[in-house]
């Protein structure tokens, strides 16, 4: 259990559709934008800031392909000085949540007081690849060229959408039920937005085009409003699934997060109010083709951490890697009585979460955990918990109070 980290100030940018409004944005340029505004909302000068984690899954978007140190290229157009520290974190979709778990255990050791924890992610800007050229002594003749995002996943294991597929279906979880769970994610998005609750953690983009006004973006792009079960239902499984299909899964999304977090008297020092107490995190890692139970695991570990049940936890989010990941999260969660599970998915993405938010998969860890705060504030307080899966079936989760 950590004492006295608390978060000061959250933002992030909306969330870009696949080739959608950001999709011409620089990786480093589109980091930094939130990297920024973190900083200029508390009015808090970068050095102040002892160190930048920073959640990085691929670097072939960035202008630098090989040892891009995008953390610290992000951080320098950002206008922190050039004596920041910084770290780049690989644990896909886990990456930007452990950036905020990393910067938490630097704090509990004493070596640092202030850290901003965050990530971008750019699918829009993947190249496709040509492998072996430098060595096969090409001469003439068609070239092959590989889509990084086809199958998404790992070419030693399985796309991460098929064993998501086995899990659900060894769960009992139905392509009806992550269908369900899918336009309920939609559905409580559209309602978050049309409240504002949104706002806080948004910073609303003004995107120049080579001809006419600025595109306003200020809602994320993946939301559907006109998501139906008809809809849905009609979507084909991807690559051989039963379950799992386009609508049910999140897109390939655009986007950056980042928190500025800092030890309770570094905070009184700055004047700064306190937005939320991390009281624990978590990281864990099981066998690599069960991914949707990670989250369980994580958040698990995270409550046990707080010296808490998951009987004092307000409310939850279960990063939407699938449908099924919640659902089975759950159900892992409460024991596998689905009764349980009920109503800890009454209390569970209130506001939507990847599928209706949208999932720049480096970027969304730390997105759970400001839109849990903010929620909690608007509450009037109380504990909230994270959880999300990626990389092969690691986990991370994330227990705040306010």
């Amino acid at each position: 259990m950590y004492k006295d980290i608390v978060i000061v100030s959250a933002v992030r940018t909306p969330f870009g559709r696949y080739c959608g409004s950001l999709k011409e944005y620089d990786y480093f340029d589109l980091g930094a934008l939130p990297m920024k505004e973190v900083l200029e909302r508390v009015h808090v000068p970068g050095d102040q800031v002892d160190e930048v984690y920073w959640g990085v899954g691929d670097t072939s978007v960035c202008k630098d392909v090989y040892t891009s140190v995008a953390a610290r290229q992000t951080l320098l157009k950002a206008g922190l000085p050039p004596e920041t520290p910084s770290v780049s974190i690989d644990k896909a979709c886990v990456s930007a949540m452990s950036a905020v778990h990393y910067g938490c255990r630097a704090m509990v050791a004493g070596e640092i007081q202030t850290a901003i924890g965050g990530g971008a992610t750019s699918f829009s800007q993947e190249p496709l690849i040509v492998r072996g050229l430098r060595w096969k002594g090409f001469r003439i003749g068609d070239v092959k060229m590989e889509d990084p995002l086809f199958a998404l996943g790992y070419k030693d294991f399985n796309p991460v959408s098929v064993d998501t597929d086995d899990v659900a279906t060894e769960y009992g979880v139905s392509r009806e039920e992550q269908d369900e769970w899918a336009l309920r994610s939609h559905q409580n998005y559209g309602q978050a937005w049309e409240a504002g609750r949104f706002k806080e953690e948004m910073m609303t983009l003004e995107i120049p085009q080579k001809r006419g006004e600025p595109v306003i973006l200020d809602i994320d792009e993946q939301y559907r409003k006109d998501a139906s079960m008809e809809r849905l239902a009609g979507l084909p499984g991807i690559y051989g699934c039963k379950g799992v299909t386009a609508g049910n899964a999140p897109g390939l999304n655009d986007g950056a997060t980042a928190i500025l977090f800092m030890t309770r008297s570094k905070a009184d020092k700055l004047g700064l109010e306190p937005l939320a107490e991390i009281v624990a995190m978590s990281s864990i890692a099981i066998s690599p083709h069960l991914m949707p139970e990670g989250p369980a695991y994580a958040a698990m570990k995270a409550v046990e951490r707080g010296g808490l049940s998951l009987d004092d936890i307000n409310f939850m989010e279960i990063n939407e890697a699938f449908a099924a990941v919640p659902l089975v999260s759950t159900l892992l969660m409460a024991d596998k009585d689905k009764e349980k599970a009920k109503a800890l998915r009454e209390k569970t993405n209130i506001n939507g979460s990847a599928i209706s938010i949208g999932h720049p998969n480096t970027a969304s860890g730390a997105r759970l955990i400001m839109n849990l705060m903010y929620e909690l504030r608007r509450r009037g307080g109380g504990y909230a918990l994270g959880a999300i899966c990626g990389g092969l079936a690691q986990a991370d989760a994330c227990l705040i109070k306010v």
